[in-house]
């Protein structure tokens, strides 16, 4: 087995998680497109908190 491959895999277990809210966001200038991207963005992070 490959040693980088797996060193590869050990670094991706410590990667940041990261939420909507770290994204900056403006309700005033969002068409609808962003409307629907923050709603898939809750719903994956309702889904991710019932995962942990």
């Amino acid at each position: 087995m490959d040693p980088n491959i797996n060193q590869a895999a050990q670094a991706g277990n410590q990667l940041p998680i990261g939420k909507n809210e770290d994204v900056e966001f403006s309700s005033d200038m969002a068409d609808e497109a962003d409307m629907k991207a923050l709603q898939r963005a809750q719903k994956a992070d309702q889904r991710q908190q019932e995962q942990e």
